[in-house]
C-alpha cells in the first residue's frame, strides 16, 4: 500500500473518527434558535470543539447525563426531547439514540415541551435537596419516566430514597 492520505473531511472528525474506547461520545450542536443540543447534568471526561457550533463531549462508563435536544423551522418547535442516560461499560447491552455513540442505558426518554419541561423541574428539585442528579438513584429517573408516560405527575425525589440508595450501593457486588 503506498502513502496515498483519504481526503480532508471538511468540519473536522465525526463521531465514527473518534478512537474505539470505553467512552460513550455526545454530539453537541448549537445553532441559535434553530438547533440546540445541550447537557443538562453529568460530568464529561473529555470535551473536543469541533467548531464554533460543534463539540463532542465523552463520558467514562457508570456516568449518567441529560442530553436535551430541541429544535425549530419556521412553522415553530420541530422537537423537544430529553434522554437521561447511564454510560454502559464494554460488553453491556445498550440501546442507541441520536448523536450518541455508541449508546447507553435510557432511565428516561420524554419528549413534548410539557413533559420535558416537567423532568427539567424533577432535575431542579433534586439539586435543591442538594444531590448532584448525576448521583440520584437511576431508578427515580426510571420512575419519572414511566410517571410522565403514564400522564401521572411523578413523586418528589427524597434524602430518604437517595440515602437507600447510597446503603443498596454500598452491599451490592
Amino acid at each position: 500500500m503506498t502513502g496515498i492520505a483519504a481526503p480532508r473531511m471538511r468540519g473536522g472528525p465525526t463521531l465514527a473518527a473518534l478512537p474505539t474506547d470505553t467512552l460513550t461520545h455526545v454530539e453537541l450542536t448549537w445553532v441559535e434558535k434553530k438547533i440546540e443540543h445541550w447537557i443538562r447534568f453529568g460530568t464529561a471526561a473529555h470535551d473536543q470543539h469541533i467548531d464554533r457550533r460543534r463539540r463532542i463531549l465523552s463520558f467514562r462508563p457508570g456516568t449518567i447525563f441529560a442530553f436535551v435536544r430541541w429544535a425549530s423551522n419556521d412553522f415553530g418547535t420541530v422537537i423537544s426531547r430529553i434522554d437521561i442516560v447511564r454510560v454502559i461499560a464494554r460488553g453491556e447491552a445498550y440501546q442507541t439514540l441520536p448523536f450518541v455513540r455508541p449508546g447507553g442505558d435510557i432511565l428516561l426518554k420524554i419528549e413534548g415541551w410539557p413533559k420535558v419541561e416537567h423532568v427539567l423541574q424533577a432535575i431542579d428539585a433534586v439539586e435543591r435537596l442538594g444531590i448532584d442528579p448525576e448521583a440520584a438513584s437511576p431508578d427515580y429517573w426510571r420512575h419519572v419516566h414511566n410517571r410522565l408516560t403514564a400522564g401521572h405527575e411523578p413523586r418528589a425525589y427524597t434524602l430518604d430514597q437517595h440515602r437507600a440508595f447510597l446503603l443498596r450501593q454500598r452491599v451490592e457486588p
